[in-house]
């Protein structure tokens, strides 16, 4: 699950849990809408941490390897 996806979670989530007034038998939507939420900021708060163990923030330095053209083993 991407930050996009997290964030369109919590979106619907709050959707259905503060600005819609339907009553349902079977199915409690505030409940639903609350489970969204929590698993929306579960995931985003998830895909942070994974983004910043996989590089980003200067965990990975490019160096410049020179190799001297005359630098070789002697052929045999």
């Amino acid at each position: 699950m991407g930050i996009g996806v997290s964030i369109l979670l919590i979106a619907v989530g709050a959707i259905l849990a503060f600005a819609v007034n339907v009553t349902t038998t079977g199915i409690d939507l505030d409940t639903v809408g609350v489970i969204l939420m929590i698993v929306g900021v579960l995931g985003l708060v998830l895909s942070l941490v994974f983004w910043s163990s996989w590089g980003g923030f200067g965990g990975y330095r490019r160096g410049t390897v020179v190799r001297d053209p005359y630098d070789r083993p002697p052929p045999y």
